[in-house]
């Protein structure tokens, strides 16, 4: 009753600001606590701007819980609507600076050692502010020029108490509102909730930054900064320092002499790798985190926010998009119908009829307005209509197509970065859609197969064993099982032996 309470009346303060700046639109959509709604609606000032903006501004003014929900927000245009799910996308985590002495205490603190002997020169000033953590410039006593990000004082604490009201509003949904089951509120609230944790421990970023520095090792086009490890812990990130122009920045790009369509390419081959070939993508691809260095190559940072695709998802993306763009609409149905996305019970018909019904406005328009982001934003707003359940692996690729596709605006109105980045979609089919991609698969299913035969007989002939209770076995009769054990492991490896060879044959 008391944390019912609490809720209640933290709840109450964010319907008069929601009121205040009239977005009072997401309480009365989910219909929770309706008496509450009502009230705020007494004191609703009208507000200008589109309904979406007006709830960005809401979300701002309610704090970094609220600002990081909002950007969750913008990848269910299923929940939102299309309009406000991009108002929301836009969404920037700004907040005033905390001190550089804090900062200093907080680094001191969590690596051990104080900010004079782990830096030469650290400058008190953040050239960043966000509502998790700020950064700053310095320098380390090797010389090196580095950005340090240091978490903001007192925000696990923040966070806990607002996800513990957003577990309670999302419970309250489920068990009052049975048509909210199919879009998962629980769930949405427990991806929300796990993002935040892995954001508030920068050794997460830190390793993300790494990985995706792997996984473009050697590219001219993408990079990643470098991690110091060592000036690295649970609060504090240290980070090669980027030295570049930010990609938003067209004028300043130009005067650089910068080809314009080239750094496109670079960064719409970079975001199609990332999703296709590794499945493990940038989530928070916003201008403010993309620059493009010297050479032309785009160079990201603030990798708080990562994406991952298994193989299954991105097959599913792949044969979903070449479907659209070839206008086989028949072939998108089939893919949601295999996927499992869509229930068997529904009328495929229908289905590729509401494909067509997407696909037809948007590839009838000039190459240069296609969106696929706003395709993806379309399919997931027809999901009530036949009963699919959110796909949340899904969500935040769409959010980070709509942003990727604004920045590719920017920089060339006139050209569509997914014409760019087809040949890539389509080399990544053949490579793992093909013929030979299958035989491949199949061989390396069957050495799977091989290697655990022995290990499956053995575990058959001793569950044979446990259910004769009290029965001994000859010797005879064990060494007979041994005998057929080392026979199983011959058979098993002559077969992986000969899948290996099959195997390499293949490639």
């Amino acid at each position: 009753m008391a944390r019912s309470l609490r809720h209640l009346w933290r709840l109450a303060w964010i319907a008069f600001v929601l009121a205040r700046h009239d977005a009072l639109f997401p309480l009365e959509r989910m219909g929770v606590v309706p008496g509450l709604t009502l009230v705020a609606r007494l004191l609703r000032k009208p507000g200008q701007g589109r309904p979406g903006q007006r709830l960005a501004l809401a979300l701002q003014r309610l704090g970094p819980s609220f600002i990081k929900a909002g950007q969750t927000l913008s990848t269910r245009a299923d929940l939102m609507g299309e309009e406000v799910a991009a108002d929301l996308a836009g969404l920037r985590d700004r907040l005033p600076p905390f001190s550089g002495e804090i900062a200093r205490a907080t680094i001191a603190a969590d690596l051990g050692r104080p900010v004079e002997l782990l830096f030469a020169a650290f400058d008190e000033v953040p050239i960043a502010a966000a509502s998790i953590a700020q950064v700053h410039f310095a320098t380390t006593p090797e010389g090196d020029q580095v950005a340090v990000k240091v978490l903001r004082p007192g925000i696990e604490a923040a966070f806990a108490r607002d996800l513990s009201l957003f577990a309670w509003l999302a419970d309250l949904a489920e068990r009052t509102l049975p048509a909210s089951r199919r879009l998962k509120p629980r769930e949405v609230v427990a991806t929300f909730a796990e993002t935040v944790r892995l954001e508030m421990d920068l050794r997460f970023e830190a390793a993300a930054a790494s990985e995706l520095a792997e996984n473009f090792a050697g590219d001219p086009g993408f990079r990643v900064p470098a991690v110091d490890w060592i000036r690295t812990g649970r609060r504090v990130l240290t980070t090669e320092r980027v030295i570049g122009i930010p990609i938003s920045d067209r004028a300043a790009l130009v005067a650089a002499g910068h080809d314009l369509e080239q750094v496109l390419a670079n960064a719409a081959g970079a975001f199609f790798q990332q999703v296709f070939r590794d499945g493990f993508f940038h989530g928070d691809m916003h201008p403010g985190n993309c620059f493009v260095a010297a050479d032309g190559a785009v160079v990201a940072v603030d990798f708080g926010i990562m994406g991952r695709l298994d193989l299954a998802t991105r097959e599913f993306l792949a044969d979903m998009l070449m479907g659209f763009l070839d206008g086989d609409y028949r072939k998108v149905a089939d893919v949601h119908f295999r996927a499992g996305y869509v229930p068997a019970t529904q009328s495929r018909d229908i289905f590729m009829q509401a494909c067509r019904s997407i696909g037809e406005p948007i590839f009838g328009r000039p190459l240069a307005q296609i969106s696929l982001a706003g395709l993806l934003g379309q399919l997931f707003a027809i999901t009530e209509q036949f009963n699919m359940e959110a796909q949340p692996q899904l969500l935040l690729l769409q959010k980070t197509m709509l942003v990727a596709e604004g920045v590719g605006r920017g920089l060339n109105p006139d050209v569509n970065m997914w014409t760019l980045a087809r040949p890539l979609i389509e080399e990544w089919m053949i490579e793992h859609r093909g013929p030979e991609a299958r035989i491949r698969r199949g061989l390396e299913q069957a050495v799977d197969a091989a290697l655990r035969l022995p290990v499956l007989m053995d575990a058959l002939a001793t569950l044979a064993e446990q259910s004769r209770s009290g029965i001994r076995l000859h010797p005879d009769t064990l060494r007979g099982r041994g005998a057929d054990r080392m026979a199983m492991l011959s058979l098993a490896l002559a077969l992986a032996a000969l899948a290996a060879a099959l195997f390499a044959l293949a490639r």
